[in-house]
């Protein structure tokens, strides 16, 4: 069996690879364990995701460290794979940072990723954002590696100053942070494909690149990303928004038909949402500790 400590061992590896691995993000237990049966070798636990699927409610700083240490949890039981939290601004100053890294670890999180904006922050594909000071968020970092158990537990260092400053200042900000002691860099809304394509030979360290659907960073091909040397590719809400339309095509096709039968181009059998939830285990279970008596 995999220990936590290989896991988080073999998912620093992967991404030191830097072939663009295909991370897919994950609202709560049940789209992760889609993702994990999809073939996917990472899970990401989306705040945004939390936020608009949890609350209806947009990505503005709605939730919290206990509603996402809930979810990591959640989400941990759930599946095997590695696990990224989006940590947002990591919910407060260098002292909250260092409780989030503690609390992220127990609950079986592999990597958070944490961003330099102010709180409260804002989907990084919207307008109106804001940056702290660097020196503010290189302490943050430092406090997160520091207060990490496993060295191997990696801290994701996100910048939104590109569009705040300009991606020159984004960059300095991203060279900084890796000096601080982060592990994967992440430059938010990159808005050119130029600026995509020359990012990942600035660094020594890893990048993540955010594929946002209708957001503001150019899609290119995983392939195309990996020629580029980029360590990983993060779709975090196309499980989201692909899970909004499949409702809304059901429940439009039942509005106007009065009722829905088990159409598998509509709605998942019965037979398989049994499959994904492990219903055939439990079965198993409850016949090993049924009374014989």
């Amino acid at each position: 069996m995999t220990t936590a400590a290989d896991r988080r061992a073999q998912f620093r590896a992967r991404i030191a690879d830097r072939d663009a691995l295909l991370i897919a993000g994950a609202f709560n237990a049940m789209s992760a364990r889609v993702i994990e049966d999809t073939g996917f070798e990472a899970v990401y636990l989306t705040g945004a995701g939390v936020t608009n699927m949890s609350f209806a409610l947009p990505d503005l700083s709605f939730v919290g460290l206990h509603e996402m240490s809930e979810q990591t949890a959640r989400v941990r039981d759930a599946v095997s794979l590695p696990l990224v939290v989006d940590a947002d601004t990591g919910f407060g100053n260098a002292l909250n940072v260092r409780q989030t890294v503690r609390t992220f670890e127990r609950c079986g999180a592999d990597a958070i990723q944490m961003e330099d904006q102010v709180l409260p922050k804002k989907c990084g594909h919207f307008e109106g954002k804001k940056v702290i000071p660097a020196e503010e968020m290189v302490n943050k970092i430092r406090a997160a590696c520091d207060a990490r158990d496993d060295e191997n537990f990696q801290i994701i260092a996100r910048t939104d100053a590109a569009a705040v400053h300009g991606m020159d200042d984004a960059i300095e900000r991203a060279h900084l942070y890796a000096e601080a002691g982060a592990d994967v860099l992440f430059i938010e809304a990159t808005e050119t494909r130029a600026d995509i394509e020359r990012l990942p030979a600035l660094f020594d360290i890893p990048l993540i690149i955010n594929v946002v659907i209708g957001g503001k960073t150019p899609t290119l091909s995983q392939s195309e990303l990996a020629d580029l040397g980029y360590g990983l590719t993060l779709y975090a809400n196309a499980a989201l928004q692909s899970a909004v339309c499949g409702m809304q095509r059901a429940l439009t096709q039942l509005r106007d038909d009065g009722r829905l039968d088990e159409d598998p181009e509509i709605v998942a059998p019965f037979a398989e949402r049994q499959r994904l939830v492990n219903k055939p285990l439990f079965d198993e279970l409850s016949e090993r500790y049924a009374d014989k008596h």
